[in-house]
C-alpha cells in the first residue's frame, strides 16, 4: 500500500480524432483526450469512432476547437470577424457534444487547438472573443489553458473553471510561450528526452526552457501531440518508466 500512497497522479491528454488512426493504440495508455470537431480535421464519423474508444477506455473526453482552416491543419493564425469566430468555435463544440450526448458521455473540458491556442495565450481581446463563445459552458465543463497566459488570467476573472496545461513534448521559450514549429528544436520526440522535461515539471514546478534557464510553471494535465511520428513510442516509454520516479499515469 504504500508504493501507491507515495506516488504522484498526474494527466496525460493527447489530441485525437485529426485522421492519424492510431487511437485504439493511445487511448488506454492516457486519462484524458482532445477530439477533432471538424476545425482542423475531424468530422462526425470520425467524432463518433474515436469517442466510442474513449468511453471504452473510460479516458475523459474534451472538444479540440481550432481555427476553420483544414489546409494548414489549424496551425496557422487567421484574421476573423469576431462573429464569424465565435460561432465557428460554437459549432465545433456544438457538434461533438451532439456526439457525445448520444453515447451517454459528459464532456469534460474544452482545449483550443494550434495557432488559436497561442493566439489566445498572448491576446487579451482574442481570448475574451474565445470565452465568449464558450460561455454556455462555463459552470459545466474545464477549460485547458497555459499558465501565465492571457486567456488563464481572463478565465479565472470571469469565473470558468480551468486547468493548466503544459506540453511535455514541446520545447519553451523563458516567456512560457511554446517554441514555434519552425524552429527544427520545438518537437521534443526522443522518449527519455520526453521523460526528463516532464519530470522536472512534475517534481520541480518549473520547465526548462530551450535556452537552459529553468522557469516557474504550474500544471494539472501534460499534453503528448498525438499526430506526432513517435507519440506511441512517448506515451509506452512515459507508462513504463514514470512509476520507477514515483508518478503514475492515473485514471
Amino acid at each position: 500500500m504504500g508504493y501507491f500512497k507515495d506516488m504522484i497522479n498526474i494527466d496525460i491528454n493527447c489530441d485525437i480524432g485529426e485522421g492519424v488512426d492510431n487511437e485504439a493504440e493511445l487511448l488506454p495508455l492516457i486519462t484524458s483526450c482532445n477530439i477533432a470537431c471538424g476545425g482542423h480535421a475531424g468530422d462526425a464519423d470520425t467524432m463518433m469512432k474515436v469517442a466510442l474508444l474513449a468511453k471504452e477506455h473510460k479516458v475523459l473526453i474534451g472538444a479540440h476547437p481550432s481555427y476553420p482552416d483544414r489546409a494548414n491543419f489549424g496551425r496557422t493564425s487567421i484574421k476573423m470577424v469576431k462573429d464569424e469566430l465565435k460561432k465557428s468555435i460554437l459549432v465545433q463544440i456544438e457538434d461533438l457534444n451532439a456526439v457525445l450526448i448520444t453515447l451517454g458521455i459528459s464532456l469534460n473540458h474544452i482545449k483550443p487547438h494550434g495557432a488559436l491556442y497561442n493566439d489566445v495565450a498572448k491576446d487579451r481581446e482574442l481570448a475574451l472573443v474565445f470565452l465568449d463563445s464558450i460561455s454556455k459552458y462555463k459552470k459545466e465543463v474545464f477549460l485547458f489553458v497555459p499558465y501565465d497566459s492571457k486567456i488563464a488570467e481572463e478565465a479565472l476573472r470571469l469565473g470558468f473553471r480551468i486547468k493548466y496545461e503544459a506540453f511535455a513534448d514541446r520545447n519553451y521559450n523563458e516567456d512560457l510561450s511554446l517554441v514555434s514549429r519552425k524552429d527544427p528544436k520545438a518537437l521534443i520526440q526522443e522518449p527519455k528526452e520526453v521523460m526528463d522535461h516532464l519530470l522536472h515539471m512534475v517534481t520541480k514546478g518549473a520547465v526548462l526552457t530551450l535556452s537552459g534557464k529553468a522557469v516557474k510553471i504550474q500544471a494539472d494535465t501534460y499534453c503528448i501531440h498525438g499526430d506526432s511520428p513517435s507519440t506511441l513510442q512517448i506515451i509506452v516509454y512515459l507508462s513504463k518508466h514514470l512509476p520507477e520516479n514515483q508518478i503514475l499515469i492515473k485514471k
